[in-house]
C-alpha cells in the first residue's frame, strides 16, 4: 500500500513504510519532514549519518551500510569513539533502517546491524 506526503504543495509516493517511491523527491527539508513523522528533530550529527548514507549509496554502487559500518565512519568523521548505542539514541532505534528512510534511500533487505 503506498502512501503520500504532503510536502510544498507535492504529494510525495512512499511504499507502505515510509520509504520514498523516488529517489530524486527527496531533499533536506523533505528529509525534516520525515524525521518528524518518527519524532526526530534533525541536528548536524543526524545529517552527517544521512549525508554518509546517501554518499554511499549514490557514489558507491548502491552500498547501504550497516550499523557497524556507519559507527566505524562516524568514528572517523567526528574523530572520536562513536559507539552503536550512540546513533541508536538519534534515530530511536536502526539507524541504517531509519536513516536510509530520512536519506531517501530504498528500504534495506538485509538483517539487522551486528
Amino acid at each position: 500500500m503506498e502512501m503520500a506526503i504532503e510536502f510544498e504543495g507535492r504529494e510525495i509516493e512512499t511504499n507502505a513504510n515510509g520509504y520514498l517511491e523516488n529517489h530524486e523527491d527527496w531533499s533536506e527539508g523533505l528529509a525534516r519532514v520525515l524525521a518528524q513523522q518518527d519524532g526526530i528533530e534533525l541536528a548536524d550529527d543526524h545529517m552527517a549519518i544521512i549525508n554518509y548514507l546517501r554518499d554511499e549509496y549514490f557514489n558507491n554502487n548502491q552500498t547501504q551500510p550497516n550499523t557497524r559500518t556507519i559507527v566505524k565512519a562516524m568514528s572517523e568523521e567526528w574523530d572520536r569513539n562513536v559507539d552503536q548505542k550512540e546513533l541508536y539514541d538519534l534515530f530511536n532505534g536502526d539507524p541504517s533502517k531509519i536513516a536510509g528512510r530520512i536519506a531517501g534511500l530504498p528500504e534495506s533487505r538485509r538483517k539487522g546491524g551486528y
